[in-house]
């Protein structure tokens, strides 16, 4: 396709959200190209609607396995629906979260496997992905630390309400992911001050865009 396709990963108190609404500005005046951002789950109305479903904290009793299949039924909608698209008119798609989530989450905290998520989300994705992997990273006690800080301000979804060794999971599966594919996966100190990881972050970007940034 035209486009091209970047995600950014981490797990909860990486600071995702704050460090892409000051970095979307800094990667539009670099490129030439228009810039879609958007998220998962979610990004397309139906995908959100799924979004509602998996993080709403009252459904206490959904089983791990249901969990990973919304998420990737969400993520066949955002595909076909928004990315696709946007690639085949040549944007630069940087999208939160994407398959890597899923293997974190639900193969890691979820103890389900990481293999079995995989090819859950292979099937849904046609086995598509990102060119480039921006993964920030955090202790999982000091993430937790940050949701528990600005919980006021915040969705307070049920994921944030797993325990320690859940969030350890999980950043141990991002990290396994991160050593696996290095040259897919680029990680970032997300224990920074946001200046300094959204410059790392930019940084990062402009090395893996070449001639595209300018």
């Amino acid at each position: 396709m035209a486009g091209r396709f970047i995600t950014f990963e981490g797990p909860d108190g990486a600071g995702k959200t704050s460090v892409l609404s000051a970095l979307i500005p800094i990667v539009e005046k670099h490129v030439a190209m228009p810039v879609t951002l958007t998220r998962e789950p979610g990004g397309a109305d139906i995908s959100e609607k799924i979004r509602t479903l998996i993080l709403d904290p009252a459904n206490v009793a959904m089983d791990p396995r249901t969990e990973a299949l919304l998420y990737a039924a969400s993520r066949r909608q955002h595909l076909i629906e928004v990315i696709d698209p946007a690639l085949a008119a040549g944007a630069l798609v940087i999208c939160d979260r994407f398959v890597d989530s899923s293997v974190a989450y639900q193969g890691g905290g979820r103890q389900i496997g990481e293999e079995a998520v995989l090819a859950m989300n292979h099937f849904a994705t046609g086995g598509q992905g990102p060119e480039l992997t921006v993964y920030l990273d955090i202790d999982s006690a000091a993430g937790l630390a940050r949701i528990q800080a600005h919980q006021a301000s915040r969705q307070y979804d049920r994921l944030d309400r797993e325990s320690l060794a859940f969030h350890q999971r999980v950043r141990a599966a991002y990290l396994k992911l991160a050593k696996a594919e290095p040259a897919r996966i680029k990680t970032v100190d997300a224990s920074q001050p946001l200046e300094q990881v959204v410059a790392a972050c930019a940084k990062v970007l402009a090395a893996h865009l070449g001639d595209s940034w300018q």
